[in-house]
């Protein structure tokens, strides 16, 4: 018996053991029903933007064959399935008039889940803003807050009989910062004032939705689900101290001070050279009590002060060299437990964690209809083991969610990098189960034991 076996027993029989997708990711059908085109369709069809030029339109064919790929789901035995909802798909135009064949998709998604015994978890916002709406600011403009929570409130009103969790966001660090500093994501802005003003609207809209939903559907469970990574100090000098501070706040304190603490970080300007906005009363908005906080964590940090004559800010990021998934990012399992319990001693009035993102990309190969995928099987396991230690010390977690449960297109980096526990043929459509699936529907049927 391994150790992560032996800890199983610190699961409850309440723990979510799920996967997670999101909508451009797996769906295709872009043009089918209705649908509007988004910020990604736009970026992905601009000439330079992605791998190869790649781009969502067929993406894994999710919209024609989720009946499919949720009998691969009840098939590992997952209780719970985090999706995320195509907003130009319900408002095509991001606001008005709601298309309703983009809403009656969701709907046979979710009746189909729970006639599985899959419970659904909603994402809201997974980075695919109408185009329309990015046509009048996006992000940038304030009226897109609103606009936000006039969509949760018709999403929770049309599926609140039947989905109970919901999550606002996912990562508004990659919104405001990939999307709108550094361009490498859409709509592809590169401003640092852009930047802050659209993480706080985001922030913003995030605040409205939790209030509108709460007022439709007394019982939902909301949460938001940031991206997190523990910052380590290459050795203990002042300068890399300080080093490993500046990357915190641009990490993680950028998005949870204004969550649980009503304010943002002062270090904040050192490091984009502006001010967020300030907009009286928004920060008391911004600070609503939520019933989870979603994780999403790949790997962590450690970090040296830049080079004497530089400004103190970016930093400079060492990569480990002994365990490094496919993307560059180094194995750190004892990052999760760390982050889990920091944020659990720092902030205390977080509420409990879901794990709604861990996963690993590595250069999977098929072997006779197989793919023998040791490496991430392993990167899981630790993983794993690592939310067991952070609940012995008395973190409270919900949930696990894998990402994902099968290849997809990841983003500016098009289908080169594959995270699914199931292999994704993109010219077939063929779905195969790797050796990680395997083992996690294993490892699930003697937690639930």
């Amino acid at each position: 018996m391994t150790n992560l076996e032996k800890k199983l027993i610190l699961f409850p029989p309440t723990f979510q053991w799920g996967v997670a997708s999101s909508a451009y990711q797996v769906e295709g059908a872009v043009t089918e029903d209705g649908r509007g085109p988004s910020i990604w369709d736009l970026f992905s069809h601009t000439p330079g933007k992605t791998v190869l030029g790649e781009n969502g339109n067929i993406a894994c064919d999710h919209y024609h064959r989720y009946s499919e790929d949720i009998s691969l789901m009840k098939n590992l035995g997952v209780t719970h399935y985090r999706l995320s909802v195509s907003w130009p798909r319900i408002f095509p135009t991001g606001r008005q008039k709601m298309n309703v064949k983009g809403l009656g998709f969701y709907d046979r998604v979710v009746d189909t889940l729970l006639s599985h015994n899959i419970t659904p978890i909603i994402t809201l916002y997974h980075w695919d803003l109408p185009l329309a709406l990015q046509e009048q600011g996006g992000w940038q403009n304030r009226d897109t807050a609103y606009t936000f929570a006039d969509y949760a409130e018709t999403m929770v009103s049309a599926l609140g009989d039947r989905v109970k969790q919901w999550i606002t966001h996912n990562e508004p660090w990659c919104t405001a910062y990939l999307g709108h500093f550094s361009g490498e994501h859409a709509p592809g802005i590169k401003n640092a004032q852009v930047s802050v003003d659209a993480a706080h609207h985001v922030l913003l809209s995030h605040a409205l939705s939790t209030m509108a939903m709460r007022a439709t559907q007394s019982d939902a469970k909301i949460g938001i689900t940031l991206n997190l990574s523990p910052v380590y100090p290459k050795d203990p000098s002042q300068e890399n101290q300080k080093a490993a501070r500046l990357q915190d706040v641009f990490n993680n304190r950028w998005f949870l001070d204004p969550l649980f603490k009503g304010e943002y970080p002062e270090e904040l300007p050192t490091i984009f050279g502006v001010n967020p906005p300030e907009n009286a009363g928004d920060m008391e908005i911004i600070r609503q009590p939520l019933d989870f906080l979603g994780i999403n964590y790949y790997s962590a940090q450690v970090v040296a002060a830049p080079p004497r004559d530089q400004e103190p800010w970016p930093v400079v990021n060492i990569t480990p060299k002994d365990r490094v998934t496919a993307m560059g990012w180094p194995v750190i399992p004892e990052g999760l437990s760390k982050l889990l319990v920091d944020l659990y001693t720092q902030y205390p009035e977080i509420p409990p964690f879901i794990i709604t993102e861990n996963g690993a990309a590595y250069e999977d190969v098929v072997e006779d209809g197989k793919i023998h995928d040791t490496e991430r099987i392993l990167y899981l396991s630790d993983h794993i083991e690592a939310v067991a230690d952070a609940m012995v010390q008395g973190v409270n977690i919900q949930g696990y969610y894998l990402w994902s449960l099968m290849d997809n297109f990841e983003w500016a980096l098009g289908y080169s990098k594959r995270f699914g526990i199931v292999h994704v043929n993109y010219s077939t459509q063929e779905r195969i189960v790797k050796d990680s699936f395997l083992w996690y529907r294993h490892l699930i049927r003697k937690a639930l034991s």
